[in-house]
């Protein structure tokens, strides 16, 4: 996949059909955009392409310490196994105040070779928000490209969006978000060293530290499912700073089941299925590894 930051030295070499938008954990709603464009792409031989930002928006317009579904780096590695040909992040900073004809006359058209748009009916883009899906179309009709616009994803009566997901992630409803995703949460990484406590008392872990920019669910253990080099394991994460054995680590430990392998320094992607209990406080070691006794039980009947 081609990954193009800098648009303005950019120049597709083939004619391309395109999806816009954040993009924020290319849950089910960007997923029917994305495969339309693959479709499209392949009946027309186009390259398909995602063009999204660098920065979410609202983190770009102030607001406060906003936190994504996922990194860039994790949302790249995403739609390149979806398929995606080129990705374009562009500098949302420098986008914002380009009225909407020029963004595609100069961007989407000049240098992407867009001839194909795929958007939702809530698609706007360009200075103040004022181009829309209409504009877009009225635009194809003189500049030579089509556009469709598909209908909303929907879960009952409600939209299936970012903002709805990561108001049931940060309520906890851990496997209410991963329906609404189509697939399941999950936090990258690399495994570093944590105080090797674990152990010693028989459960030896994995560390992660999650990305700031990543919208965590709240603290807690969770049945989880880890994928390391090419092998997946089954496990419990506990999300937080292990306040049993003093813990000021902030961050994701799973103990692997089966697993005593030396992972330290490998990248791993550890998806959390379902919460098992809120993170707590134990009255001695030994209480501790009981109820993670109890934990393991608790995760394999999901499993």
């Amino acid at each position: 996949m081609k990954y193009i930051k800098e648009i303005a030295e950019f120049k597709a070499e083939q004619k391309s059909a395109v999806t816009l938008g954040k993009f924020d954990g290319v849950h089910r709603g960007h997923r029917k955009l994305i495969r339309r464009v693959l479709e499209a792409a392949g009946e027309r031989q186009l390259t398909p392409t995602v063009f999204t930002f660098d920065v979410p928006p609202q983190a770009a317009l102030g607001a406060a310490r906003f936190q994504t579904l996922m990194t860039n780096q994790e949302r790249r590695d995403f739609l390149e196994q979806l398929g995606i040909q080129t990705l374009v992040e562009g500098h949302f900073s420098e986008l914002k105040d380009m009225e909407a004809e020029a963004f595609v006359k100069e961007i989407l058209v000049d240098r992407l070779k867009a001839v194909h748009f795929v958007v939702g009916p809530d698609f706007h883009f360009g200075k103040n928000r004022k181009g829309s899906p209409e504009f877009l179309k009225q635009l194809g009709e003189t500049l030579g490209f089509t556009v469709e616009i598909l209908s909303k994803e929907m879960d009952g009566e409600r939209v299936i969006g970012s903002s709805y997901i990561r108001e049931e992630l940060r309520q906890g409803r851990i496997e209410k978000a991963n329906q609404l995703l189509g697939y399941t949460y999950f936090i990258t990484g690399q495994v570093v060293h944590g105080r090797h406590q674990g152990s010693g008392f028989g459960f030896p872990t994995i560390n992660l530290i999650p990305s700031p920019e990543k919208l965590l669910p709240p603290r807690g253990v969770y049945a989880s499912r880890t994928k390391i080099a090419g092998k997946v394991y089954q496990g419990v994460s506990n999300l937080g700073v292990k306040p049993t054995v003093r813990g000021t680590f902030e961050g994701l430990e799973t103990y692997l089941f089966r697993c005593d392998e030396d992972l330290y320094g490998q990248e791993a992607r550890v998806e959390l299925l379902a919460f098992l209990r809120p993170e707590e406080k134990f009255p001695s070691v030994e209480a501790l590894k009981q109820q993670l006794r109890k934990d393991v039980k608790a995760a394999e009947q999901i499993f």
